[in-house]
């Protein structure tokens, strides 16, 4: 009996000892900072400033002098004196066609012309000497007017067997080649003048009153991303297209070195206006399905300061700044680096070597 309590003793100390180091150790685990360590961040702050409104829209960029190359009459291709690519000159000949039909009638226009030239001297003198009716004199006085007529068709139809440039460009890639038959309409080459380019685009009509020849646009294309061309509005079309409510414009471009007919540019329209808006650095912004989001710094306990999470309408960007057109104010203080590590309440530290 005496060994059964003896051993009841033992286990109870043995349980006891336990339980009391379990329970020291989970009151020292209880007791630590789980809190994460401030995250260190750039900041910046909210500013008012002073931007100039434009108009944006996409437009289509074409040749001052531009033509796709056809031919007013058929014919088979004798000669192509043009290779793709080459600059010709207005008057250049392009392409021959076969004229030997057209040949042969103008030489029987030109010996029909002599012909008539004959008989109408001959009748001239006679009609002089009253030797000749007047009627007679004005048959044969309108059959050399016909002659004439007759020989000035034969010329104009040979010379439509001859196709030449209307002027100065550049012409593109051939489409036919010696041999083909064509067909008036057919196309040959597209001719392009580049010294002297022009942009097409719509703009709502509403912007009317705000639009004047002269003015001056930004443009840009996909192609040259980093260049920014000028051009001048040069004129406002004088009705608006009553489906889309859309009013089209013009505008010549100044010194559009690489620039080709039908690339697509972004346009930008100064209307000389300024109105304040509040931005902030273009790194502050974080763009998601959700909408776009700025982490704004306030304060919190022990002065530190959180991160919170807030949805913003943003605007235009320009040297770097995003305009914010709702949910920020002038002034506020917003994560520019780092947002990858915050979270909803997250403490941080502003790194104060980096400030945008």
């Amino acid at each position: 009996m005496r060994a059964y309590l003896f051993a009841a003793a033992l286990l109870l100390v043995i349980f006891g000892s336990l339980g009391a180091y379990q329970y020291l150790r989970i009151s020292a685990f209880a007791g630590q900072n789980f809190t994460p360590p401030p995250v260190t961040i750039a900041a910046g702050y909210a500013r008012t400033e002073s931007w100039t409104r434009y108009l944006e829209a996409i437009g289509t960029i074409k040749a001052v002098r531009g033509i796709e190359l056809t031919s007013e009459a058929s014919g088979e291709i004798t000669r192509i004196h043009f290779r793709s690519g080459d600059q010709v000159s207005a008057g250049q000949e392009l392409v021959t066609l076969n004229d030997d039909i057209e040949q042969a009638t103008r030489l029987n226009r030109v010996a029909g012309l002599e012909l008539a030239g004959i008989l109408f001297e001959r009748d001239r003198k006679l009609f002089e000497r009253k030797s000749l009716p007047e009627s007679t004199f004005d048959r044969s006085r309108a059959a050399l007017a016909q002659a004439r007529a007759q020989l000035a068709e034969a010329e104009a139809r040979i010379r439509n067997k001859h196709i030449q440039a209307p002027f100065d460009g550049v012409i593109g890639i051939r489409l036919v080649d010696v041999g083909d038959y064509i067909d008036p309409g057919t196309p040959i080459a597209t001719l392009q003048d580049l010294s002297e380019l022009e942009v097409d685009f719509t703009l709502p009509a509403r912007y009317t009153p705000q639009l004047k020849p002269g003015q001056t646009l930004q443009l840009q294309t996909s192609a040259f991303p980093e260049r920014v061309f000028t051009a001048t509005l040069r004129a406002l079309n004088s009705q608006v297209d009553a489906r889309t409510m859309n009013l089209l414009a013009r505008a010549l471009i100044e010194r559009g070195e690489g620039l080709l007919p039908g690339m697509f540019a972004n346009l930008k329209i100064a209307l000389g206006q300024e109105h304040d808006t509040v931005t902030v650095a273009e790194t502050a912004v974080t763009y998601s399905l959700n909408g776009s989001t700025v982490y704004v710094l306030s304060p919190g306990e022990n002065q530190v300061l959180n991160a919170i999470p807030r949805v913003v309408e943003t605007g235009e960007v320009r040297a770097g700044r995003v305009e914010i057109r709702s949910g920020l104010a002038p002034g506020e203080q917003v994560v520019t680096a780092g947002q990858n590590k915050l979270y909803r309440g997250a403490a941080v530290r502003i790194d104060p070597s980096v400030q945008l």
